[in-house]
């Protein structure tokens, strides 16, 4: 084993090896760039080779037990840093508490996956991406590129799993009491203690390691923090995430004094993962370009994804193709429209709404300004779907027929564009979820918070997952399924 301390430094040590070093702290390299040797691979083992003084894994379906002498290869509590580079369409992994056997892939453990660009098969698609902790805090983003050199961080301290990209904190995961197991207690997917394992999942594309780093520490150490409770949504969380429905709250804004920080742990907290957009359009904060470039470079970077809310039916000629092209996407409403007497209202303030003489006539008119809108419009989702002003709202059930629920779908069909199942405003029914689901629609799930104090869960959608029986077909992932909108109709914005 090769120890790096202050005292003994060897070519061969990577740059970041060499930082951990000048810390002061013990941490030794676990593969010596030469060989195999402290590796065991199961199946395929060809798959594995040392090449220029990397470690190569292309091929077959195998997996490299790390087997040396460093801490006996049983690890409770550590520090991991993995350099490594993947090439396109590569699916690889790191497993820590994991153990040896002879094929197939490891039982025991976690897996945090390495996985940029590899999109799946065709009967399946992967959505959990390049740090995740698989099945219990996926990450929906492709956070680093594939072809150049990445440092990932697995720390395990007590109850408490902490994975960083680059040194960006990614996942924060306290395993609760007790444990929500994905696979069932019989595969031991709980924290304990084990080796660690690398993957290599499918053949053609490679992932390349030049250093696994690893610092030992005491068994006895606990996580800082509270423990963590797991109630019935959380395990819900972690249900649907395991079945690769995306927990993504595509819907979230920083209002109120909610910052950017705060989000983050939030969603670190809660296993689910932020889409957080501006507000752009006629009488809002941001109305131009320069304003919109802003926000986007000031989340740039960030594990989330970043999206444009457009207000109004006059967006698609105050903001240009190449802004809007800028955010993984971009969703409207139906919420502010002019009606047929040339009255412009947003239909969440009474005051501009004023009263509804004839229901029958206000939803035909709002029918149409929605498809409308699905048809020539550039948006990726469709937000808070099917809402009624207040002075209407106790006749959701009748004014919203099926006839009517129809035109929307279809558009929405037509038009690729998902439907948001929004936990604010509890929208929409079970009744169209059902008949969207029929008819061949993907869903989003969605907040729409107005602060801090109501970004909730995504309870209503998880509601909604096993009453309407969604299944992860059903749901919308950035350009998983289709291009971006403003690609797909960019003549509809500036130029």
């Amino acid at each position: 084993m090769l120890d790096i301390t202050r005292r003994a430094f060897v070519s061969s040590i990577s740059a970041t090896a060499l930082a951990m070093a000048a810390a002061g702290d013990e941490w030794i390299e676990l593969f010596n760039g030469r060989s195999l040797e402290g590796w065991r691979p199961n199946g395929n083992s060809d798959s594995w080779k040392v090449s220029d003084g990397l470690l190569v894994g292309s091929g077959p379906a195998s997996h490299l037990f790390y087997d040396g002498k460093v801490h006996n290869a049983a690890f409770r509590n550590f520090d991991l840093v993995a350099e490594l580079k993947t090439t396109a369409q590569c699916n690889s992994g790191i497993y820590f508490h994991t153990a040896w056997q002879e094929s197939g892939f490891p039982t025991k453990g976690f897996e945090v996956q390495v996985d940029n660009t590899y999109i799946g098969s065709d009967t399946y698609r992967e959505r959990a991406k390049t740090g995740s902790l698989y099945g219990l805090r996926n990450v929906y983003k492709q956070l680093v590129p594939d072809d150049q050199w990445s440092t990932m961080q697995i720390s395990v301290h007590g109850k408490n799993v902490q994975i960083l990209l680059n040194g960006t904190l990614i996942v924060d995961y306290v395993e609760p009491t007790p444990p929500v197991i994905p696979d069932g207690p019989e595969n031991g997917r709980f924290l304990d203690r084990g080796t660690f394992a690398l993957q290599c999942h499918n053949p053609g594309p490679s992932v390349s390691y030049r250093s696994v780093t690893v610092r030992p520490l005491p068994d006895d150490l606990t996580a800082a923090g509270p423990a963590v409770i797991a109630d019935d949504v959380y395990r819900k969380i972690i249900q649907n995430g395991r079945h690769n429905i995306p927990m993504v709250d595509f819907h979230v804004h920083l209002k109120e004094g909610l910052t950017l920080e705060q989000a983050l742990a939030k969603s670190r907290r809660d296993g689910i993962f932020y889409g957080i957009a501006i507000n752009g359009g006629k009488g809002f904060p941001i109305e131009n370009d320069e304003g919109v470039r802003k926000f986007y470079e000031s989340m740039k970077g960030q594990p989330i994804f970043i999206a444009m809310q457009a207000e109004g039916r006059e967006w698609t000629k105050m903001f240009s193709q190449p802004i809007a092209a800028l955010f993984d996407y971009v969703f409207t409403d139906s919420m502010t429209w002019t009606d047929d007497s040339g009255k412009r209202m947003r239909l969440w303030i009474p005051e501009e709404v004023g009263t509804i003489a004839d229901p029958q006539a206000f939803m035909e008119q709002l029918v149409s300004r929605t498809v409308g809108i699905l048809e020539r419009e550039p948006i990726d989702i469709y937000v808070n779907p099917t809402f009624l002003p207040d002075v209407i709202a106790k006749d959701y059930d009748r004014l919203w027929s099926p006839e009517r629920m129809d035109k929307v779908i279809g558009a929405a069909v037509k038009n690729h564009v998902a439907i948001e199942i929004n936990n604010r405003y509890k929208i929409p029914s079970a009744t169209f979820i059902k008949r969207a689901k029929a008819a061949g629609c993907k869903f989003t799930m969605g907040t729409n918070n107005a602060g801090p104090s109501d970004l909730g869960r995504c309870e209503y959608a998880l509601g909604l997952v096993d009453e309407c029986k969604l299944v992860w077909q059903d749901f919308f992932v950035p350009q998983a399924w289709w291009p971006k909108a403003v690609d797909r109709k960019p003549d509809v914005l500036r130029g």
